[in-house]
């Protein structure tokens, strides 16, 4: 067995992790890298092998830095069998279409430039035909069933409570005689998360891919969110201002949601207009409310008693731009919820522009933001930012709410893998973090004995 790791590799975004097994080639994650766009381009359009000649991926879950380039596998010549929970590829179905309209529109725009400088015309990195095509190759599994993905090789989903349908993945390898186990932790949640399960133990495993994008941080109990919200909404409130929170629009934007959804049913929500405003959030809440089996208690004994959670009487759902577009001219306090969490694009960016010059607003950010990205510029508070071509002053209040995060901390993380047996594991590969964070993870589970590595971006490993 041979371990290649190519994304997501002392860094956290574009996962993909290829497996030589029996002659068979398994991804493990095709992810959009996000970052610097010369960057970005050229890591998502060439791949570091055929894709003709991969015969499985298996999808943790369908975050756009974990399922966003595979469209573009498709593309270039992918012809085998996609696995993934259900849930996830329903999830697919929305994301990675959204994710179409985007290519296409970053297309538009940068040939107009194109055209004016006399540069060669840019195509986009996939099209929605090619996404269409791709979700014909998706085949679901519920968690902790088995099934095998080629010979040698048996796969079984578990819960790893980060967004719907997430998953940690335990395969049983068969090669030479030997029999070995690998698990792949995709994305770890968080314990006590409103409405998916806990992270669950996938039992004790040979091997390990572990993500470590908050080793060494401490993030505020979920316990604490509401009361964090609310605030910052009575704050901005005081003040006259408006709430922008960009949030990703599977699972963060939900998480919000349902936030406001318990202040409101406790009559600590203050009257005032809350506007989902993505067209993609939309669809994705629609999913959520079709895989009730992935909920944890509360949220499905509120479902039980008719009350939805995500349709509370001060929320509203924007899908036309003119709708969108009108916010902007909206006087008084209300909240705006829009993509993308990074803010790398999507809307949120329109709502950036027309507020983030005004200290009476607040720039809610409640997920990770990625190195080089305007959402990080924004959490370190550069002084000016660029949207669209200008700069503009930041002038805004910006809070970051930890609590939100959808990512294991530090603590959680040494949870998760101080659940495995160091005497059965033999080495742990900690991936899906910056250096830093991956090295601090590294140190602390060094202590109780497990053995581990931090890949370069296309190192290989033998694992005998």
């Amino acid at each position: 067995m041979k371990i290649e790791f190519f994304g997501a590799a002392q860094t956290v975004t574009g996962s993909m992790h290829l497996l030589h097994i029996n002659g068979k080639k398994i991804l493990l994650d095709c992810g959009l890298y996000q970052g610097k766009r010369s960057e970005a381009n050229e890591r998502n359009r060439n791949f570091p092998f055929d894709p003709q000649t991969i015969d499985a991926v298996i999808l943790s879950h369908a975050h756009i830095d974990h399922s966003g380039n595979l469209p573009t596998l498709v593309r270039n010549g992918f012809n085998g069998t996609i696995y993934s929970t259900s849930a996830t590829r329903d999830l697919c179905s929305a994301m990675l279409m959204d994710s179409s309209f985007i290519q296409e529109k970053d297309a538009q725009y940068l040939n107009k430039k194109a055209r004016k400088n006399n540069e060669p015309r840019v195509e986009p990195l996939y099209t929605p035909q090619d996404v269409l095509e791709t979700l014909g190759y998706f085949q679901g599994f519920p968690y902790h069933r088995e099934f095998q993905v080629c010979e040698g090789v048996k796969a079984k989903f578990f819960d790893a409570g980060h967004i719907l349908g997430s998953a940690g993945v335990r395969l049983t390898i068969s090669e030479n005689g030997k029999t070995k186990t690998l698990g792949f932790s995709g994305d770890i949640g968080r314990w006590n998360l409103p409405i998916i399960r806990d992270p669950e133990f996938m039992g004790d495993t040979n091997y390990l891919i572990s993500e470590s994008t908050y080793g060494g941080v401490a993030h505020h109990p979920p316990t604490e969110m509401d009361n964090q919200l609310e605030a910052v909404i009575k704050r901005t409130l005081q003040r006259g201002g408006k709430i922008i929170i960009p949030a990703f629009s599977v699972g963060r934007t939900q998480d919000v949601v349902y936030s406001l959804f318990r202040l409101s049913e406790a009559g600590r929500l203050p009257k005032i207009p809350v506007f989902v405003d993505s067209p993609l959030a939309t669809n994705v809440t629609e999913i959520y409310r079709l895989h009730p089996e992935c909920f944890d208690k509360e949220t499905a004994a509120h479902l039980l008693k008719h009350h939805d959670p995500f349709g509370f009487n001060q929320i509203r759902y924007i899908q036309s731009t003119d709708d969108s577009k009108a916010l902007n001219e909206k006087e008084g306090t209300y909240v705006i919820i829009s993509a993308s969490g990074m803010c790398e694009a999507g809307r949120i960016l329109h709502h950036l522009a027309n507020n983030i010059e005004d200290s009476r607003n607040t720039i809610l950010i409640v997920g990770y933001t990625a190195e080089h990205t305007l959402g990080r510029k924004i959490v370190d508070k550069n002084p000016e930012v660029r949207i669209f071509e200008k700069f503009y002053k930041l002038r805004a209040e910006v809070v970051v709410l930890e609590s939100f995060s959808a990512h294991a901390d530090g603590n959680e993380l040494v949870k998760y893998i101080y659940q495995f047996d160091p005497t059965i594991m033999e080495n742990i590969f900690i991936v899906h973090g910056e250096l830093e964070r991956s090295e601090i993870l590294k140190q602390q589970i060094a202590a109780k004995g497990y053995r581990s590595v931090i890949p370069k971006q296309c190192e290989i490993f033998n694992l005998q």
